[in-house]
C-alpha cells in the first residue's frame, strides 16, 4: 500500500509544497499550477493523489504571485515569464535538496507545465530534470492559433516529454496539435472529450475521475519505463 501525505502543506525554504505519496518512490514528479488557480485547486488535487496512487511521488508548489493571492486575497495576474522560471529553479533546488535519492521530473497545469518546459529548455537547465509531463499545454491563447507558444521546443530535443491534452482543448485540441512539430522526444496521451481541465462531458460516457486515474496510469508508465 501507498503512503500518501495529501494535501499535508510542508515547509521546504522558502516555499511552501504539498507532497503526496511515498517519499522513497523511485521518481518524484514536481507539479506547478495555472495561471488561474492555486496548487491545491480540486483539478490538482486530484491528479496529484492519482498519480501518487500508482507509486509516483509528487510535490506541487505555487509561485510567488500565487503566494501573494493566498495570503493577501483578491486576483493578481501571474508575473512574467523569467520570474516565474526563476521560481521553477528555487523549488527544483528545494525539493532536490530535501528530497534526494530520487530521479526528478517537472511540470504542471497549463502554465506551469509551461514555464517547466521554458526552465529545461534553458542552456543552463538544471542537470536534475530527466522528464517532463504536461497537463494541457497551451499551445496558444483560445481563439487564436496563429500565436503559438512552441518556439522553444526545438530545443528540448534531448528531453522525455508526456504530453497529457484534451481532444477538445482551446488552448489546442487534436485537429491543431497534430499538425505541430513537438519536440523529438515528445509523446501525447489524449483525453477523449476532455477540456483544458481534462475534463469529459458527460456524453461522452466517460467521468473525471475514470480520466484522471488512466492518465495518472499513463504518467507512470511513462517514468517508469525511461
Amino acid at each position: 500500500m501507498i503512503e500518501c501525505r495529501a494535501d499535508q502543506m510542508t515547509q521546504m525554504a522558502p516555499l511552501p509544497f504539498l507532497e503526496n505519496g511515498p517519499s522513497n518512490a523511485p521518481w518524484r514528479l514536481i507539479l506547478a499550477h495555472g495561471a488561474g488557480a492555486p496548487m491545491d485547486s480540486a483539478v490538482m488535487t486530484a491528479i496529484a493523489e492519482a498519480i501518487a496512487e500508482q507509486g509516483v511521488s509528487v510535490s506541487r508548489f505555487e509561485f510567488p504571485y500565487m503566494q501573494t493571492r493566498r495570503r493577501d486575497g483578491g486576483k493578481r495576474p501571474p508575473d512574467r515569464a523569467p520570474k516565474l522560471i526563476a521560481a521553477w529553479r528555487e523549488a527544483l533546488a528545494a525539493v532536490v535538496s530535501n528530497q534526494p535519492g530520487q530521479r526528478i521530473a517537472i511540470g504542471g497545469k497549463s502554465m506551469g507545465g509551461r514555464m517547466a518546459t521554458l526552465l529545461a529548455a534553458e542552456p543552463d537547465a538544471p542537470e536534475e530534470i530527466e522528464a517532463i509531463v504536461t497537463l494541457g499545454y497551451p499551445f496558444h491563447p483560445p481563439g487564436k492559433p496563429d500565436r503559438l507558444r512552441v518556439d522553444h521546443f526545438p530545443a528540448l530535443a534531448g528531453v522525455p516529454i508526456l504530453m497529457v491534452q484534451g481532444t477538445r482543448d482551446p488552448f489546442g485540441g487534436d485537429e491543431e496539435v497534430s499538425s505541430y512539430r513537438l519536440p523529438d522526444l515528445a509523446r501525447l496521451h489524449w483525453v477523449s472529450d476532455g477540456n483544458h481541465d481534462l475534463k469529459p462531458r458527460k456524453a461522452s460516457g466517460l467521468t473525471h475521475a475514470e480520466v484522471i486515474v488512466d492518465l495518472a496510469k499513463s504518467i507512470s508508465v511513462f517514468l517508469n519505463g525511461l
